[in-house]
């Protein structure tokens, strides 16, 4: 028989964790509920497909949207050769373990940095050679997303069993044959995942961005973008609510994000599923 002071105890336990569990849903849902009532009224087409004018009294967030697509493209076409090829390196070729252990723990490091360390960086090392731009911006997300990337495809190409690479081997298939045709499409997963992941924490970056990207708005084509000053949405945000006191603008741009962050967190958690069923039925 369980005595009464433990059955008080296992009592205790359960509802403290209903408790933080409800807390914590409760918390979440009232932030979602609350920007999106707050920011859904003030969104307008004209704010979607314009650019600010002071001339005309008029505020729109075109050039900030496209300017977030840009530093995304930009910074996924560098950082995901970087990551995945990092990743293959220390899992399938690297021998010295030693090494290996110390450049994860360096990456585990850098996850761990303060964006503002990152944008003072960045600031130093990119903007002064390449000016305040979008591409100074990029190659400083770079670097903060590359353990994210690594790590994500590093963990998916240890979860492929051993035998698959043994039989490819055994049928003669050299060591980049087997890495290419055998361990990445069933690690496939992770890398998007990573990927995803990734363009989460670019579009709620911002302090990164104040240092390297600057704050114009300006419609540019993407290369000529990539070599000028412009803000993204996170950027932008910041600006209208703490500069120049545009709150209902400042919110309608926190919904957009809003909408995209749980977007991805929904897309990533398909793509692990549906790559799960499909091993599970390979």
């Amino acid at each position: 028989m369980i005595s009464t002071k433990r059955r008080i105890y296992h009592h205790l336990v359960r509802f403290g964790m209903y408790l933080a569990t409800g807390l914590t849903a409760g918390l979440t849902l009232f932030l979602v509920l609350y920007v999106l009532f707050k920011g859904i009224p003030n969104i307008t087409w004209e704010l979607l497909s314009t650019k600010p004018s002071y001339l005309a009294d008029r505020i729109g967030i075109l050039p900030d949207i496209l300017n977030t697509i840009y530093i995304i493209i930009a910074t996924l076409a560098i950082v995901l050769p970087l990551g995945v090829g990092a990743a293959i390196y220390l899992t399938e070729y690297a021998s010295n373990k030693k090494v290996v252990s110390i450049i994860e723990y360096a990456a585990e490091t850098l996850s761990g940095i303060p964006s503002i360390i990152y944008g003072l960086v960045g600031m130093l090392m990119f903007a002064n050679n390449f000016g305040t731009s979008l591409l100074s911006g990029a190659l400083t997300l770079v670097i903060m997303n590359l353990p994210t990337i690594m790590r994500n495809t590093q963990e998916s190409l240890k979860t492929v069993p051993q035998s698959y690479r043994e039989g490819a081997f055994g049928l003669g298939a050299g060591k980049w044959r087997v890495i290419r045709t055998v361990v990445l499409p069933n690690c496939l997963d992770g890398v998007i995942t990573g990927c995803i992941l990734s363009v989460g924490r670019i579009l709620g970056e911002s302090a990164a961005l104040l240092f390297t990207a600057g704050f114009a708005h300006n419609i540019n084509g993407f290369f000529e973008g990539l070599g000028g000053s412009g803000a993204t949405l996170t950027v932008a945000l910041y600006v209208y609510a703490k500069e120049q006191g545009e709150f209902g603008v400042a919110f309608a741009i926190a919904a957009i994000l809003m909408v995209l962050a749980l977007a991805i967190n929904m897309s990533a958690s398909l793509v692990t599923k549906y790559f799960g069923r499909k091993n599970n039925i390979v």
